[in-house]
């Protein structure tokens, strides 16, 4: 089992846009980054991951306007309640970037000016259908009945203005060879599909500044332009390593994983490839794209008023809850419906029952029959050290396929082997036949260090939680590294602690 490495990985989030309150699709997107951003702290990488917030543009602009605010004065506001999410979500970023830091925005003027200079922009005319929540244009086919949007299913309006352009269709042909070359690019398979096809149907060139808007990083060489939100902001994950990483920031480019919702799709897997080439900088290693988190089978967003609210599931049930349900029931890459039962039954049957419940177990036994001492192995559940290891292969094999709903599962086998190791091995009885102390001490050690193996292996997931079951067991939860879950290490011989239960019964729940 080979776990530990040297070498880096660059992980991001979407930036978010401040035009309202974070949700749990904002959370999920965070919590899962965070996942293998801590998994991948614990095989020994040298991590960086990056959030932060999308600032600029129309809509942000009117939103400002209808709140009687400034835009700026706006962005600080929400740009500081997307910073707090992540603070009550246990998110480890290594840093949070702000499209209107001024060092972000040096960087994006930098580097349009020499797609300029290159011959890579160049001044038009356009027109299109624009919808303002999207930022973004479509063409009369991809339009809902009644000339909305297919995603917001609001009116869009028809933009007509002059403008610069990125001549994105000059860059068909190095995209598709891309494609071809590095085959599992995007994930999973259907989003690396719709992306190739976006690019073999024909590109258009990128519209790539606003006259008609001044919320924006302006055009260098044309002031009186701002640049389009989407150029701004993805040059964020560029950016950041200038000044968000250290002086010797750019180590970690390329990214080695973007996270990203199937809505953005492709400006991540379309332009944003295109404008990289275009600057002769790297492409990022791998795209993952998740699916909507649905409510009654529609994508939550503001605009539709379908949201969930994060902060009462989290007041109820705790943090590790919400990360364990979103990881669990939602397959990472698949739309998954979050419902308060769903939520509930996945804490009380699982979180509780089976892996609250082993720890409680286990540690009273420890205490009750070994005045509190983990006992030495005997030898006789070799088999179990086997399956942990090949379940510790699995997990990585999972995380590295962009699959931590997979990873998880594999972990929770394990769980579910140990408490059927309770049943039929019987301590309490065990316990009551002083020839049989030899197997009261083999099933103590073997829940003890299965425990701890399996809580390892978690710990991304369930971070705060795992690091008390941790110390119930004796164990110091720190640098908590995957070598830790190696079958029987430094378990035997620790003294154990009877803590409150990891997942308390909840009275009631959230809507």
């Amino acid at each position: 089992m080979q776990v530990m490495s040297d070498h880096r990985f660059y992980t991001t989030t979407p930036i978010y846009y401040v035009n309202a309150d974070p949700h749990v699709g904002h959370a999920y997107t965070t919590i899962m980054t965070d996942i293998f951003a801590r998994h991948h702290r614990q095989r020994g990488d040298d991590v960086f991951f990056l959030t932060g917030t999308d600032e600029h543009g129309a809509k942000i602009a009117r939103a400002a306007e209808a709140a009687g605010n400034t835009p700026h004065a706006h962005a600080d506001a929400l740009s500081a309640k997307f910073r707090d999410l992540g603070r009550v979500l246990d998110a480890s970023n290594d840093f949070f970037i702000r499209t209107t830091d001024p060092e972000h925005i040096a960087e994006v003027q930098r580097i349009l000016v020499l797609l300029h200079e290159r011959g890579d922009i160049y001044k038009g005319s356009y027109g299109g259908w624009y919808c303002t929540p999207c930022e973004g244009f479509f063409v009369e086919s991809e339009l809902e009945e009644g000339n909305t949007c297919p995603i917001h299913h609001t009116p869009v309006e028809w933009l007509e203005e002059d403008n610069w352009f990125f001549r994105l269709s000059a860059y068909r042909e190095q995209l598709l060879a891309h494609f071809d070359a590095h085959p599992g690019w995007v994930v999973p398979q259907a989003r690396f599909n719709e992306a190739r096809k976006m690019i073999e149907l024909g590109l258009e060139d990128l519209s790539i500044s606003r006259s008609q808007i001044s919320w924006g990083v302006p055009v260098p060489w044309d002031p009186d332009q701002v640049i389009y939100v989407w150029v701004d902001a993805l040059f964020n994950y560029w950016t950041a390593l200038s000044y968000g990483a250290g002086d010797d920031g750019k180590k970690y480019w390329p990214p080695t994983l973007q996270l990203m919702a199937k809505d953005i799709l492709k400006f991540h897997a379309v332009i944003w490839p295109a404008l990289l080439l275009a600057a002769e900088i790297e492409l990022p290693e791998r795209l993952a794209i998740h699916g909507y988190v649905l409510k009654g089978g529609e994508k939550m967003s503001k605009t539709t008023g379908n949201l969930v609210d994060p902060f009462p599931f989290i007041h109820d049930y705790g943090l590790d809850a919400l990360r364990y349900y979103l990881a669990r029931e939602i397959r990472f890459g698949d739309d998954g419906t979050f419902s308060a039962e769903g939520f509930d039954a996945r804490y009380t049957g699982e979180l509780a029952n089976e892996l609250g419940n082993l720890l409680n177990r286990t540690v009273n036994m420890i205490g009750r029959y070994r005045d509190g001492v983990v006992p030495a192995d005997h030898g006789q559940d070799t088999a179990l050290g086997a399956e942990i290891a090949a379940r510790t292969d699995e997990i990585i094999a999972a995380f590295d396929g962009a699959d931590i709903t997979r990873a998880v599962e594999a972990a929770w086998v394990i769980v579910r082997d140990l408490n059927r190791l309770v049943e039929q091995r019987a301590p309490w009885v065990l316990a009551k036949d002083p020839d049989q102390a030899d197997a009261l001490d083999q099933v103590l050690f073997s829940l003890a260090a299965g425990l701890k193996s399996v809580l390892v292996l978690l710990w991304p997931v369930i971070p705060t939680s795992v690091e008390r079951a941790l110390i119930s067991l004796g164990q110091q939860p720190t640098d908590i590294n995957l070598t830790d879950a190696v079958w029987g290490d430094g378990i035997a011989g620790a003294t154990v602690t009877v803590i409150p239960p990891l997942f308390p019964r909840v009275e009631g729940r959230p809507e």
